[in-house]
């Protein structure tokens, strides 16, 4: 595990919160995990983790395939629901509750005390992850790591975690160079530039407070309140025959909304969109692009920073491609990130390839 360039490349970034997302179900998310958690035990960081739905059941809960199981190692500290801990194959020690319920029950941290499998389910609001965090800082951990679910992104907003591994591969369809667009595309939507420091001012108050605020183009404000961003459109309508120059939305930017905000844009050149960081935005990339090309500007408050990525070069449905194919072209797409296949990576370090 010690010549794991992902590691490396985690540990001399001095990252304390690192979050795990996938593309898609099945794109490697806890093998990576895994992988992550044996090099923090190698290397004896302190490691904290939890999840923001549930990981290590044996089957996942949409294609009901079979799943590998999230493996932690002796005084890794977890957070997870009580219910949990009944199927737990190592034995635990508890540390302490946390007060937040769960569909399965209340979420308590416990001490690993040998090496083995564990279900993990954890807090799925982003305040409670927080809450969760904290304790886990007070336990002792120096680097937490989150594990993502299927749909839910929260956990990577940086407001949350300071870096996330993207895990991608042949799950999310297509061949080799299909693989790359999409997770090109999703990357682009997830590290959209962050604002600059006279729009961050401007915003400062949206993104503390919750809700929307608009502002004329000399800066003016025009409208500041915590409502909901879901449904903000009949709201931003209101001032279409006003001197729009920035939008500020504190919460999810969804179709509708992106609808709204990319008519104005028609009758405002040069409008700029301001959200609180790329997991917020559930739109394609095409619209962005296209949003770009009529003038607009998107922004985030807050830029997520992509730690490393992960391939998975097997599918479920079928869809296997030759590992070193995908590693090759995923590294010479991405050249400015970490990319791994912790598999592919330990089989030739095992056979001494590497």
């Amino acid at each position: 595990m010690s010549t794991s360039a992902l590691w490396h490349r985690i540990d001399q970034c001095g990252l304390m919160t690192l979050a795990v997302m996938g593309m898609t179900k099945n794109t490697g998310k806890t093998v990576a995990l895994n992988h992550l958690l044996a090099c923090a035990a190698e290397g004896g960081v302190a490691i904290g983790v939890t999840s923001i739905g549930r990981d290590g059941e044996d089957r996942d809960q949409v294609f009901f395939f079979p799943k590998p199981p999230v493996r932690v190692w002796s005084d890794s500290i977890i957070a997870t629901a009580r219910d949990t801990l009944l199927r737990a194959k190592v034995r635990w020690k508890l540390l302490a509750a946390t007060g937040l319920d769960s569909p399965m029950g209340e979420i308590v941290i416990v001490r690993a005390l040998d090496h083995g499998e564990m279900e993990i389910a954890g807090a799925s609001r982003s305040s409670d992850q927080q809450k969760i965090i904290a304790q886990l800082r007070q336990c002792g951990c120096a680097l937490i790591i989150l594990d993502g679910a299927l749909g839910r992104s929260q956990h990577a907003s940086p407001a949350i975690a300071d870096g996330i591994i993207l895990a991608t591969g042949a799950a999310i369809g297509g061949g080799v160079q299909d693989v790359i667009r999409k997770t090109r595309d999703r990357l682009a939507t997830l590290t959209i530039p962050q604002a600059g420091p006279e729009i961050l001012a401007r915003c400062q108050a949206v993104f503390e407070s919750g809700g929307v605020g608009i502002w004329d183009r000399s800066g003016g404000l025009l409208f500041l309140a915590d409502i909901a961003t879901l449904n903000a459109g009949s709201t931003l309508v209101e001032f279409a025959d006003r001197e729009l120059g920035t939008i500020a939305v504190s919460g999810a930017v969804g179709k509708a909304l992106w609808l709204t905000v990319d008519a104005l844009l028609a009758r405002h050149p040069g409008l700029t969109l301001v959200v609180a960081d790329g997991t917020k935005l559930f739109i394609e990339h095409a619209d962005v692009q296209r949003f770009r090309r009529q003038g607009g500007r998107l922004l985030a408050f807050r830029r997520i920073n992509i730690a490393g990525i992960t391939l998975n070069p097997f599918s479920p449905h079928g869809r296997h491609m030759v590992a070193q194919d995908l590693l090759g072209a995923a590294r010479l797409a991405f050249p400015e990130y970490e990319v791994s296949d912790v598999i592919l990576e330990r089989v030739l370090t095992e056979t001494g390839v590497c």
